[in-house]
């Protein structure tokens, strides 16, 4: 029997798994997709080839790219942007961590309380969270994002429209900043040189500022696997996990499987129908479709926010209030971009480095990408296609024309010189509403039994959401006009499934949680969830994983408390950073 088995090592399951391998527990980590052990070999800079959603390595499907990848049943329009594997979708996130907006937390009482959603809020406080913030981000770690151009222009114009500049990690009032940014300053030869042989651990450390953040994270070559840029779970938490034994006395290294597709909770249903108490996993090689069970003091879903309600439902688990799958959050997300005359530095360094926060509202990041990325991001609407048809979705505001699809000579323009172009990506505040759900399909299963089914309507969306994502779509609108832009597009983006929270929500009452305030689900004992369908809300806009990260350190500490007899941590010892030289060793030593 193990201590613990943890379902997922995407954003959050390799946090619960390090932090209790580090205080000694025996704990078994299953992953349905690959483990990238040797990205340098492994991955490229080729698109297609990385982020293909049914080949490319990036994907959510199996490691043998031959066979297909996995199906959701979708009842709206929309895209997915998630990946399967060790690390899951932060292989491709950008590493942005800004803290949550304290307001949408239990005991706010700032003036602008009203502006959020207060009855789907944090069980706890900001203050309590912070403590776990500052664990995490010191343990990743968390820098100020490196800035080039594109951010200098950003700011200015941010600051021409009237936003004054944030200097703290606690969002009190609107304005700008740099990204709180989980990727490690360049350093060495890294931002002096164009010299690919340059470029390379020790010569070059840190950021590279290759541009290629939605493909992986490989460089600098050479460099030990904690010290590749990015600190995405696979190049940060997984192999501290891995060599706990090694650098933290008394710790034990966790035991990784992947292709390991959990298929169903085992649990004891003597306490009757709706409480029962997790005793394991059953899980199926994707490999050889050989079936595996093994037992558990404690089990974590970390599958992410549309797995956990399937494994959950697939499970034949209690679900006494209804709430198993509901309130899925996506952050609304919408795209505006600016076209220019002159090079603005479009795409050139690291992917995110710059954003704007407005408090009740959301917040607003300029994103870069490589060319075919941002060219698929011009063409996700729900608002027909620019100039040929409009289907009534969009409106009128600080942009130029009606929202749309972009296609045809209108492409070519804006896709001519990618450098000239920037774009804002909208992270709305939006409400947590019932009818957003994930449950299971009817029609559709596979080898792993009915599959998702994942239904968000963007036009039943609450009036709130909706304003907040106009308002921050014209802010976007307002500071291109600012920074000399000469046209400006509203996409308008269908829903983009990438930002997702919410669906195995916390709270503080029975009626509309799936869990309590440790992460502990009401109707299932031993059975906690980490990862972003934890979240209670969506964090008042900011980027999720961050706070994922921390409630997970926060579960680790409930799980060693109420089950082990341990005491907690935070607070009270100092983390080891990934990247220290101690745990630097341990990776070498260990050949990971």
């Amino acid at each position: 029997m193990r201590d613990v088995i943890v379902i997922g090592a995407g954003g959050g399951g390799p946090v619960v798994a390090k932090e209790l391998a580090e205080r000694g527990l025996d704990v078994l980590v299953l992953e349905a997709g690959a483990r990238h052990a040797n990205p340098e070999q492994e991955w490229s800079a080729l698109e297609n080839h990385m982020n293909s959603s049914l080949s490319g390595k990036l994907r959510f499907g199996p490691s043998d790219p031959a066979k297909p990848a996995w199906f959701r049943e979708q009842t709206t329009t929309g895209s997915f942007s998630q990946v399967a594997g060790v690390g899951g979708t932060t292989l491709h996130y950008y590493g942005n961590s800004p803290r949550a907006m304290p307001g949408v937390f239990a005991g706010y009482h700032g003036r602008d309380r009203r502006m959020y959603d207060h009855r789907h809020k944090f069980p706890f406080s900001y203050d309590e969270m912070r403590r776990y913030y500052e664990w995490t981000e010191a343990t990743l770690p968390v820098q100020t994002a490196a800035m080039g151009t594109k951010e200098k222009a950003f700011f200015d114009a941010a600051a021409a429209s009237g936003l004054q500049p944030i200097t703290g990690k606690d969002i009190t009032h609107a304005g700008f900043r740099p990204q709180e940014n989980a990727i490690l300053q360049p350093g060495g030869t890294a931002g002096k040189t164009s010299d690919a042989s340059q470029l390379n651990y020790p010569n070059a450390t840190g950021c590279t500022l290759c541009g290629h953040c939605f493909q992986g994270c490989m460089l600098p070559k050479g460099a030990p696997r904690n010290l590749k840029a990015r600190r995405s779970t696979d190049n940060s938490y997984t192999p501290m996990a891995l060599t706990a034994d090694l650098w933290k006395p008394g710790g034990k290294a966790i035991t990784l499987i992947s292709d390991a597709y959990v298929t169903r909770i085992l649990s004891d249903r003597r306490w009757g129908r709706r409480m029962q108490k997790a005793t394991g996993v059953e899980w199926r090689d994707v490999n050889t479709g050989e079936v595996h069970s093994e037992d558990a003091k404690v089990v974590v879903m970390a599958g992410g926010c549309i797995e956990n309600p399937r494994l959950w439902m697939n499970s034949d688990l209690p679900d006494p209030n209804g709430w198993v799958g509901r309130g899925l959050t996506d952050h609304a997300l919408d795209w505006v971009t600016g076209i220019f005359d002159h090079d603005v530095g479009g795409a050139t360094g690291t992917s995110c480095s710059s954003r704007a926060d407005f408090p009740g509202y959301g917040a607003i990041q300029n994103t870069a990408n490589t060319p075919g990325v941002a060219a698929n991001n011009l063409a996700v609407s729900d608002s027909g296609i620019r100039g040929a048809y409009n289907n009534g979705a969009g409106g009128q505001g600080a942009w130029d024309g009606e929202p749309g699809r972009v296609y045809g000579a209108e492409l070519k323009e804006m896709m001519s010189n990618i450098n000239n172009q920037m774009s804002i990506l909208v992270l709305t505040d939006d409400d947590v509403e019932s009818h957003n759900k994930v449950d299971v399909s009817r029609v559709f299963e596979d080898d792993h039994g009915p599959v998702a089914r994942v239904s968000i309507d963007k036009r039943r969306r609450s009036r709130r959401t909706k304003r907040n994502r106009d308002f921050l779509a014209n802010k976007c609108a307002e500071i291109l006009r600012a920074a000399g832009a000469r046209k400006i597009v509203r996409t308008d983006w269908a829903p983009v499934l990438l930002h997702l929270q919410s669906s195995m929500r916390m709270g503080d009452h029975h009626r509309n949680s799936v869990l309590d305030e440790n992460c502990e689900a009401r109707a299932v004992e031993g059975l906690f969830i980490a990862d972003n369908s934890a979240l209670p809300n969506s964090l008042g806009g900011p980027n999720p994983t961050l706070s994922t990260q921390s409630l997970a350190t926060r579960t680790a500490e409930k799980i060693f408390q109420q089950y082990f007899g341990g005491d907690r941590w935070v607070g009270k010892e100092s983390p080891i950073c990934s990247i220290d030289d101690v745990v630097t060793q341990a990776v070498i030593n260990r050949g990971l």
